[in-house]
């Protein structure tokens, strides 16, 4: 099936009407300039905004039409297309090269498929009974909360054990002054033991600036000269932020008091309450309660994330699971009546499935199996890549502390990873590692359009080709999808329409022709495929004028590197000399009458009629040349006569467009032994037609005054 999509007033493409062949690799060939990047946006941007209700397809409204009114980008035929991906600059700086992985995504793209899923459905059907009760146990949910957060109430780790930054220090190093309060503010008693007592004091803070503004209260402006010093001591004793952390942890400690043994219940209540802070005694004993809090803790939250990640590392799943079983002897502290109640919830819990552990060993180690395969697989699969494109680097799938395989890059001459990987990769080799994970990801998430943006043009022949066979032809790859790729690339045609065509499948390939931004396509199929050599032997044949005639045949002498007579006689008539004349021993000598007969008599036989003298006369009259020059049939013909017509005049140009592409820039039969043929396809843009036919009007112009 075909999809047609008309694209209008985007960028450079007034008009073009582009077709997408279904579940076919559509290569889209044109030179620079043309609007590839345009045709591509526009797509992008019609389905997101579809998708997204944005209105980015706007942003493509081309400068010569900002302003008009009813001139708007319209991308028209492009509706079945729901989803698309896109392999260009903004795909890369969003998704590849992540600060800890090559790719983002990397382990839901190569690790979770549906298999995957499967296998950890298997799993968590298994361990779900655990996993369900202790999440839905409210009092166990709470206990952990409290467990982490008196714990953290310590602070950092220290060798003392309180560290002196920590909420537990700065609440309890002076006593407990909430409980016991300093001589002087009982008056405030109220206040001070109220559970918003942090709330009252930070008010007495931001109002202690007032107080000796005038003898009076700020508040009630009664008179408040004799006490003045006292309530100026509140501030002195109490500060907002140590009386909230007190509060916080005094809560902490009371709703865990159920679950502490009867004598630490004893020593907890005693520091709490302490009026002069606390003492190393003190300390010794609460890092031994921390301790068993974060071990009891921990082995709750153990049994609650009781899965594959915790139990793929061991060989016995029923020794491991014994070892998620409390054992509350060895909690002193905690060894409490409400405490053994919720420790024999996971212990039962462990033992029902401990008679699942056959069936649970098994699903473990098929997951096991399956997440090694995809490793190998995909790791094999790029590593293949790389060493065929010759890079010096392998990929590796490893996994991290929760189980997550993100892709890390590794050198052949170091066992660690890469990091900072841009800084270390060349620009080839970014492109090239971006277009491979590009292709993975664009296989996971199956878009309906995978457009490849001028991909592989900077490349040498043999990685190109490389990157070709790696994303149309391995067992992963984009056969099979529908795929536009943009280019001005010749060589993937050659490869893939031409030379192997029993390796790749046969792609959609046309090239695209902008004149004054209407766009067309032109079929390219592989009888359109030609040597240079024949496409010139086959354009001195048509039936064209002599002169054009003569273009080809040069560059048939040029491409064979026949520079006897016969391309000397050529080569003289473009320079416009009267007597012909040839380099022989670093030294320029007029031709010889037998030398021009020879050379002519052999370009007769190529082309008919040929006269040096007559075709000089022509390509010296510049009114016949300009004629000539509007009757050429295509843009390549039309730049050699323009060449011609300036070779004496190259003073007049002096547009850095112009020189480069005749000073033999654009030689596009130069760059690839195949080629399409000029007389049927534009290869030479149409804005250095229109720049060439400028001068051609301004001389007309300066030559007629």
């Amino acid at each position: 099936m075909k999809v047609d999509i008309r694209i209008k007033n985007c960028n450079n493409i007034d008009e073009g009407l582009f077709s997408i062949k279904e579940n076919f690799l559509n290569i889209k060939y044109a030179v620079n300039g043309t609007g590839k990047s345009t045709i591509s946006k526009a797509i992008l941007s019609f389905v997101n905004d579809r998708n997204n209700g944005t209105e980015s397809l706007k942003e493509l409204v081309p400068f010569k039409c900002i302003g008009s009114q009813g001139i708007t980008p319209e991308v028209i035929g492009a509706e079945q297309i729901k989803s698309i991906k896109v392999f260009d600059e903004n795909y890369i700086d969003e998704f590849i090269f992540q600060p800890d992985e090559l790719l983002k995504g990397s382990f839901d793209i190569f690790i979770r498929d549906d298999q995957y899923e499967k296998g950890m459905k298997e799993i968590d059907c298994l361990v779900e009974n655990i996993k369900k009760l202790l999440s839905e146990d409210k009092d166990i949910a709470d206990l952990i909360n409290d467990f982490v957060e008196l714990s953290s109430s310590f602070g950092k780790s220290t060798k003392s054990g309180i560290h002196g930054s920590s909420n537990l220090s700065k609440a309890f190093k002076s006593g407990n002054k909430v409980i016991n309060i300093p001589k002087g503010l009982e008056t405030y008693k109220d206040y001070i033991q109220h559970e918003n007592n942090y709330k009252w004091i930070k008010w007495q803070l931001d109002g202690k600036p007032y107080i000796d503004i005038s003898e009076n209260c700020p508040y009630c402006a009664n008179d408040i000269t004799d006490k003045k010093e006292t309530i100026k001591q509140v501030s002195n004793v109490y500060d907002t932020k140590s009386i909230e952390n007190l509060n916080k942890i005094v809560a902490v400690f009371q709703r865990l008091n159920q679950y502490f043994s009867d004598d630490t219940k004893k020593v907890i209540d005693t520091f709490i309450k302490n009026v002069d802070g606390y003492f190393d005694d003190h300390v010794n004993f609460l890092r031994e309660v921390k301790d068993q809090i974060d071990r009891l803790n921990e082995k709750f939250l153990n049994a609650q994330n009781l899965g594959f990640i915790s139990l793929k590392d061991v060989d016995k799943v029923i020794e491991s699971l014994k070892g998620y079983c409390i054992d509350l002897n060895l909690f002193n502290h905690l060894k409490s009546e409400c405490t053994q109640k919720k420790v024999d919830i996971v212990n039962a819990l462990i033992n029902s499935l401990l008679e699942k552990a056959g069936e649970l060993q098994g699903s473990i180690n098929k997951q096991k199996k399956l997440i090694e395969k995809l490793v190998k697989e995909n790791s094999n699969e790029i590593n293949g890549f790389l060493k065929n494109a010759g890079y010096q680097y392998n990929v590796n799938l490893i996994a991290d502390e929760k189980g997550q395989y993100k892709l890390k890059l590794i050198h052949k001459d170091i066992k660690n990873e890469v990091r900072d990987v841009k800084t270390h990769l060349s620009f080839g080799e970014r492109n090239a590692f971006s277009l491979m994970l590009f292709m993975y990801d664009s296989l996971k998430n199956k878009p309906d359009l995978i457009v490849l943006d001028d991909p592989i043009s900077l490349f040498d022949k043999n990685k190109k080709y490389a990157i070709v066979d790696m994303l149309f032809r391995k067992e992963k790859c984009f056969k099979g999808k529908t795929v536009l790729l943009l280019t001005h690339d010749f060589e993937p045609i050659v490869d893939m329409v031409y030379h192997h065509t029993d390796k790749f499948p046969t792609p959609h390939a046309v090239f695209l022709e902008n004149t004054h931004g209407k766009v067309i396509e032109k079929e390219i199929l592989k009888s359109h495929i030609k040597t240079f050599i024949d496409i010139n032997e086959e354009n001195v044949n048509l039936g064209i004028n002599n002169l054009n005639k003569l273009v080809y045949l040069r560059r048939l002498y040029e491409i064979t590197n026949e520079k006897g007579f016969p391309y000397q006689l050529v080569s003289n008539v473009f320079h416009k000399r009267d007597i012909p004349t040839l380099k022989e021993n670093d030294i320029v000598r007029p031709m010889t009458a037998n030398e021009i007969k020879l050379g002519s008599d052999e370009i007769n036989l190529k082309i008919g009629n040929f006269d040096y003298g007559d075709i000089l006369k022509i390509v010296k009259d510049d009114s016949e040349m300009k004629r000539l020059y509007s009757l050429a049939n295509n843009n390549y013909e039309k730049l050699h006569i323009f060449r011609i017509i300036f070779d004496d005049k190259k003073d007049v140009i002096d547009s850095d467009i112009i020189q480069k592409f005749i000073n033999e820039a654009f030689h596009i039969e130069n760059d690839y032994i195949y080629q399409l043929n000029p007389c049927s396809y534009q290869l030479v843009p149409q804005y250095v037609i229109d720049e060439c036919d400028n001068y051609i009007d301004l001389y007309l112009t300066n030559a007629s005054t």
